[in-house]
């Protein structure tokens, strides 16, 4: 199936090299753009796309707010966030509004069309780079602000010793076939794992498992 792409940024060149980019790939179509977040809110409304590549800086509406708004509207959309390393701040900002991922804007075209691909097929896509910067944040801080129910807290202790590891890898940034690779055994197995891990905390995506992870402090700078 072909995936839907909606490119949120107000630069011209930027969601045209994009389009560009991803419309050459056979399995990805660019559906749409907007010039900034509230038209990308629209946009999203309007053409339901599988993936919204969304830019933080834009007018109107920065890409924060306009992710927030977007995920509240429908809990199954995936938005990715374009960041670059001068922006780490509004990583974290950006993971409290509901972001599937994180991709740096100086991704080659395989690497944004592969980081399209994993967040439209429900997976958490954290760059190695921006994870670990982020998890440095979370250490760093005497008291992180919670972005998570307190029932999430409260159902850790439920996890079995190997949802446990489970979830660690997928803080470090993991996808499905490389925790199973890691642990030895088959991808399948690995995808029960995660569902459960999910349901049990009571979480929307693997996105909201890793942040579940720096939280609980499993995963610290290496």
């Amino acid at each position: 199936m072909t995936i839907r792409v909606l490119i949120a940024d107000d630069q011209m060149m930027v969601r045209e090299g994009f389009s560009v980019l991803l419309n050459a790939m056979p399995d990805i179509e660019v559906a749409g753009e907007a010039v900034n977040g509230r038209e990308a809110v629209d946009r999203v409304r309007e053409l339901v796309p599988d993936v919204v590549l969304m830019d933080i800086r834009m007018p109107e509406l920065n890409g924060i707010e306009a992710t927030r708004e977007i995920v509240a509207a429908d809990a199954a959309a995936k938005v990715l966030v374009l960041t670059t390393f001068d922006l780490d701040e509004y990583v974290y900002q950006a993971l409290r509004a509901g972001a599937s991922g994180f991709l740096l804007k100086d991704a080659s075209a395989r690497q944004l069309a592969d980081g399209v691909r994993v967040v439209a097929s429900g997976e958490a896509l954290l760059a190695p780079s921006v994870t670990k910067r982020l998890i440095s944040e979370f250490s760093r801080l005497s008291e992180a602000p919670r972005l998570l129910p307190a029932g999430a807290q409260a159902a850790y202790g439920e996890l079995t010793e190997r949802e446990t590891e489970v979830l660690v890898l997928i803080a470090q940034g993991l996808s499905n076939a490389e925790i199973a690779g890691r642990l030895v055994v088959a991808e399948s197995t690995i995808k029960t794992h995660v569902s459960r891990i999910l349901v049990k905390l009571g979480l929307r995506d693997r996105t909201q498992a890793a942040v579940f992870a720096y939280e609980a402090r499993l995963v610290t700078p290496g």
